[in-house]
């Protein structure tokens, strides 16, 4: 790789591509609303087309947002690269410092709804590749570009598409794709490089419960039943204030650390002052601390009442029996326990305790995805960072958080997968004033280019 000219061509354009990459910000895609999305879509498309790729805007189901599929470059061996064009919605509206449709430009930061999740990391990729084929030729391997546009609300069509369209994402003979690269990614606290490994899967339930045909007057609780007392004597056989989840089998399903896994783990850096302090708290729950906390965050499943609904909660008194209440829970769930697994382990739980009357909404999921932490993709992926950051990059074994990789791992012959990108801890990602580091998109564009050329030296 010829990186001098290659970092030359970033330079001498830098201007125009910065303009590029506002293009994509000023155009709205909020998958909750439909807003916009169908216009990004095609824009994704006219910029992936112009960079020589082969491009298609393929339906998913119905009206559902489709996704852009482009394919570019040969060779036997291939790169999947995932990334999603739709965004959060940008309300509250009123916490803007500038309107979230507005790429704006302050101390260094670009701000604009999608700065960082995902359009960021969107345009450094395809600005890289057009600086490699303007200054290096015809990239040395066959790239596979998957760009959806539900992600943000649960990706829910996607993993439909990929059954039927499973052969796309196969070599022609059959083989699994060589690597993959994820969509997000970026530094920690401490402003070091991470590469991230894989995501915990997640399963989200509503738990609803009638108790009586309509809300009543308060003084007829001696004798009828109350809803939202009923919900909360159910949620409290879930879970136990040492935080030990207790539907039966639940931990059955979570395997044990491989020995390279825990290596990984003790190797992370976590620093668990700075992040009480940040949290506004003096300890974690159960006074967990050191090695258990990180193993906790990072490969132990979780049981999250995310909100509560029932009665009268607005301003002073009404004395109300509710007939209703709901709660809305999610699983963040490690490898082998699905999110099909935890819907069937929680009914049963539910009925053994006498709750059959509680029903439950499943509202999505995806299952976790790891990939081998010592795969070629993420020797590839570490190299590049050493490169171009001139550190040792740190290595995150899952992300606390969710998203559709099993669809694009396992499920397609356990193609590796690293997430690597440029977001940094005060991106504000799915909050207002969403922001991304010009210094990072620049140097992350150098990125891509190292890893390109280090992917490609892979035998």
């Amino acid at each position: 790789m010829d990186v001098q000219a290659f970092d030359a061509y970033l330079l001498a354009h830098r201007e125009r591509l910065l303009e590029d990459f506002k293009d994509f910000l000023r155009q709205p895609s909020v998958a909750a609303t439909g807003q916009g999305i169908a216009e990004m879509a095609a824009l994704v498309a006219r910029r992936l087309t112009a960079l020589g790729a082969k491009v298609q805007i393929v339906p998913t189901e119905g009206d559902a947002p489709p996704v852009v599929w482009a394919e570019l470059g040969e060779g036997d061996k291939e790169l999947l690269i995932y990334n999603h064009y739709d965004v959060q919605p940008p309300e509250p509206l009123e916490l803007w410092e500038s309107p979230p449709f507005e790429p704006t430009i302050r101390d260094g930061r670009i701000y604009a709804r999608g700065a960082s999740d995902d359009k960021g990391e969107l345009v450094t990729r395809i600005h890289a590749i057009e600086a490699w084929l303007a200054t290096q030729g015809k990239l040395p391997f066959k790239i596979k570009w998957l760009i959806e546009g539900e992600e943000e609300i649960g990706s829910p069509h996607l993993h439909a598409w990929v059954e039927r369209h499973k052969a796309w994402l196969s070599k022609p003979d059959g083989r699994p794709i060589d690597g993959c690269l994820w969509e997000f990614g970026g530094f920690d606290e401490k402003g070091r490089f991470t590469l991230t490994m894989g995501v915990k899967g997640i399963c989200y339930v509503e738990l609803r419960v009638r108790g009586v045909s309509h809300d009543l007057h308060s003084s007829n609780a001696a004798l009828a039943p109350n809803a939202a007392w009923r919900l909360v004597w159910a949620l409290n056989t879930i879970k136990d204030a040492d935080e030990r989840i207790l539907i039966e089998g639940f931990y059955d399903h979570v395997r044990e650390l491989t020995p390279a896994e825990e290596a990984v783990l003790r190797a992370m850096p976590f620093e668990e002052e700075e992040i009480k302090a940040k949290w506004g708290i003096q300890a974690f729950v159960t006074g967990v601390s050191g090695f258990d906390a990180v193993k906790r965050l990072f490969f132990a499943p979780t049981a999250t009442i995310c909100g509560l609904s029932s009665g009268w909660q607005g301003t002073g008194v009404k004395t109300v029996l509710p007939a209703v209440a709901s709660a809305k829970l999610d699983f963040r769930l490690v490898p082998n326990l699905t999110p099909e697994i935890v819907l069937d382990l929680l009914r049963k739980h539910l009925d053994r305790h006498g709750f059959a009357d509680v029903e439950i909404h499943f509202l999505g999921g995806y299952r976790a995805e790891i990939c081998d932490v010592d795969s070629p993709m993420v020797i590839a992926a570490e190299r590049a960072a050493q490169r171009v950051y001139g550190q040792q990059p740190v290595k995150v074994l899952l992300s606390p958080g969710s998203g559709p990789m099993y669809s694009l791992s396992s499920f397609i012959g356990g193609v590796p997968v690293v997430a690597a990108g440029i977001a940094h801890p005060d991106s504000r990602a799915h909050s207002p004033n969403e922001n991304a580091i010009l210094q990072n998109y620049y140097d992350g564009m150098r990125y891509i280019g190292a890893l390109i050329d280090e992917f490609a030296r892979l035998s």
